[in-house]
């Protein structure tokens, strides 16, 4: 085994998997939603209601592509932003109705994405494989 290789693989199973997402999204009738979208609407989707601040963090993205990401979702309709009623320089983001509905489609696609990647994978293989990428993504 080449370890030398092992970043080109990441990036190689990122590519995969965002092409695999992209087209999955389309079956669904979903247009316009990047996988970088997906992210900030599958926070959304857990907590409802999170700051500008708070995405960034979750998704380990700067604030400046938090912002133009939840820009394009606004325009797509999927989410809403308002001041905090106790500091108006806080931006929450919200789901509209049409966010909310993605659900249904994104756990979907969740599912069929993670059932063809662990395919022939064991629950052990997969745990020790979760700590080094956990190991290796601290380590950047």
């Amino acid at each position: 085994m080449n370890r030398d290789h092992i970043l080109f693989i990441i990036g190689r199973i990122n590519y995969k998997v965002n092409r695999f997402l992209i087209r999955e999204l389309k079956k669904h009738h979903i247009k316009g939603i990047a996988p970088s979208h997906g992210e900030i609407l599958g926070a959304l989707l857990i907590r409802e209601r999170l700051q500008m601040k708070e995405l960034a963090e979750i998704i380990d993205k700067d604030k400046s592509t938090i912002t133009a990401l939840v820009n394009k979702l606004m325009v797509l309709g999927y989410v809403e932003k308002a001041k905090d009623d106790d500091d108006s320089r806080i931006s929450i983001i919200s789901l509209t109705q049409k966010g909310k509905a993605l659900k249904p489609s994104f756990l979907e696609v969740s599912k069929t994405m993670c059932a063809r990647a662990y395919d022939g994978i064991s629950e052990s293989d997969k745990e020790k494989l979760y700590v080094l990428l956990m190991k290796l993504n601290k380590s950047l």
